[in-house]
């Protein structure tokens, strides 16, 4: 839902539905927001849950002089965001939502903090609600890295995994400070010329992640042969609270784009049978193949990444072509013409011809692209002046 007014210069949206951009736009932009009638249908359990409490925690954490009023029922919060402060830290994340929930809230803010990011984050490396840390690691940087010109410094460790639901795992992010974000021009896709991938297990015996990768691997080398797929086995300590096993692919361009997939196996909690290696594998690789097939250059779980840093790049003009628009990725569009009054042009991309006249059918093969453009506002990290 849009906003749907304004109050002493706060904007006023219902509903819990994308509560993540709402908040990291207004952070980035310092305008207040309120949030109201939050599940107020759902009599089981009004209002907020655990792990959207947990990211204002972590939003307070990140920022310097940040006032968050939730009323007693939990069904609306005022959000007044204060500077972006940055450092180094430790969150432990809600194990409702994978680690990955939090990153893509630090991976947008980080740039834009006073000093470098330093972060610990405990829980659920790996789940089937949220991009998982080997995602955000694979395609998620590689959008970022694209807007940062010099990516020193900006890491993503492992130190051990967890699978849902009783988590255990940790990461280390680290992510520099920028005073601005350049302006691109991203408007050719290239061919993939190689899979790479891991398949992980955790309290489970290590035969699963090989079977996982024989049957991933038997259906990527249909249509490439250069495919690697290694295995990551955790013992003890490292391989958190619960058993589990899944596989991570990635589809690496000519160019440094990537597209991610990831399949993980049913917890005991979901109930039916259990899940078969074989099976996992499968359809790890029919995921990658549609986001192959959708096509770009960044996959479909960072769209909005990519529109969010044009948005804020320098006073230039900034194309990137991307797949179809996911509804999060309409919604985060809508979401930034309300805060940052910015509206992209979007083009159909396929089957258009270039200066010379030849047909570009062949290089934007598979689904209909977009061609998305806009003008930066020049956004500038004013924290990082005071260093």
């Amino acid at each position: 839902m849009t906003c749907v007014g304004k109050e002493r210069g706060a904007l006023i949206y219902k509903g819990s539905n994308f509560l993540k951009q709402r908040l990291i736009l207004s952070t980035l932009s310092g305008k207040p927001i309120e949030i109201r009638d939050i599940r107020l249908l759902d009599d089981a359990s009004p209002g907020l849950r655990d792990y959207e409490t947990d990211l204002l925690k972590l939003l307070d954490k990140i920022t310097n002089g940040t006032r968050v009023r939730v009323d007693r029922s939990g069904c609306s919060f005022s959000y007044q965001p204060g500077l972006l402060n940055g450092g180094s830290f430790q969150h432990d994340c809600c194990n409702e939502r994978g680690i990955g929930y939090y990153l893509d809230v630090l991976l947008a803010l980080g740039p834009f903090c006073k000093t470098p990011l330093d972060v610990t984050l405990t829980g659920v490396t790996n789940s089937k609600e949220s991009p998982s840390v080997d995602h955000i690691k694979a395609s998620g940087f590689a959008a970022l890295k694209r807007f940062l010109l010099v990516d020193e410094g900006l890491e993503l460790t492992i130190r051990k995994r967890g699978i849902m639901p009783g988590g255990g795992g940790e990461v280390t992010f680290k992510c520099p400070v920028r005073k601005t974000l350049k302006a691109i021009q991203c408007v050719k896709q290239t061919m993939v010329k190689r899979i790479r991938g891991t398949a992980y297990c955790c309290k489970v015996s290590p035969a699963m992640a090989n079977r996982a990768v024989e049957s991933a691997k038997g259906t990527m080398l249909n249509f490439l042969p250069d495919v690697y797929i290694n295995t990551d086995q955790h013992k003890g300590k490292r391989s958190g609270n619960s058993p589990g096993y899944g596989v991570n692919l990635v589809a690496e361009t000519t160019d440094g784009s990537r597209f991610c997939a990831e399949a993980i196996s049913k917890t005991a909690e979901e109930g039916g049978n259990p899940s078969i290696p074989e099976d996992v594998g499968r359809e790890a690789a029919m995921k990658l193949l549609d986001e192959i097939y959708r096509g770009g250059c960044v996959d479909s779980s960072f769209q909005w990444m990519v529109a969010l840093f044009m948005a804020l790049g320098q006073k230039d003009v900034s194309k990137f072509l991307i797949g179809p628009l996911s509804q999060y990725s309409i919604h985060f569009l809508q979401h930034l013409r309300e805060f940052f009054g910015i509206t992209f042009k979007l083009e159909n991309a396929s089957g258009e011809q270039d200066e010379e006249g030849s047909d570009l059918d062949e290089e934007m093969s598979g689904s209909n692209k977009v061609m998305l453009t806009c003008v930066g506002i020049g956004y500038s990290n004013y924290s990082k002046k005071l260093m």
